[in-house]
């Protein structure tokens, strides 16, 4: 007996998540990112940077995975934001930009918090000109917020976040 032969083009994307787990998602991430711009209007600082929307993908989007994790969410970013900012003190060229988003990588890798999107920020810490330890404060309060929304994703769907801690 023959089986069924697949559709020619199948995709091998994983499936459409149900509509409560994407509507949890767009909306967990969509309060979350409207919070950082809250609280950046009240304290005068700039919270919602690329890398922080992009964090938040991950953390409402792929909750399970390494990099959506606390420690990789938290100490990613205050370590790329250390290492731009740290970088930006000696250049802010490009050229220096792209030497802190390769190194913040590293770090990340060494200290077992790898987090993708905060190697962007290691890049806007190397271009930043002022309030640089502000910048390195917004990024930790901004990646503690974001992680909170991750609990709070987890609450409403009734699926554990985070998987660990530390």
């Amino acid at each position: 007996m023959e089986t069924p032969a697949q559709p020619r083009f199948a995709s091998k994307a994983p499936i459409r998540p149900p509509v409560a787990t994407l509507l949890t998602a767009t909306l967990t991430a969509t309060a979350a990112l409207a919070v950082l711009v809250g609280l950046g209007m009240v304290s005068g600082h700039l919270l919602l940077i690329p890398p922080m929307a992009a964090s938040m993908a991950l953390i409402a989007g792929a909750p399970t995975l390494p990099l959506s994790q606390p420690r990789n969410v938290i100490g990613g970013q205050l370590i790329s934001a250390l290492i731009g900012v740290g970088v930006g003190t000696i250049s802010n060229s490009l050229w220096a930009a792209a030497i802190a988003g390769g190194l913040a990588l590293g770090a990340m890798l060494a200290l077992r918090s790898a987090h993708s999107p905060a190697a962007a920020t290691a890049v806007i810490g190397a271009l930043a000109t002022d309030q640089l330890v502000s910048f390195v404060a917004c990024a930790g309060l901004g990646a503690v917020v974001l992680v909170l929304f991750g609990m709070l994703r987890g609450t409403l769907r009734r699926t554990p976040y985070p998987a660990y801690w530390w």
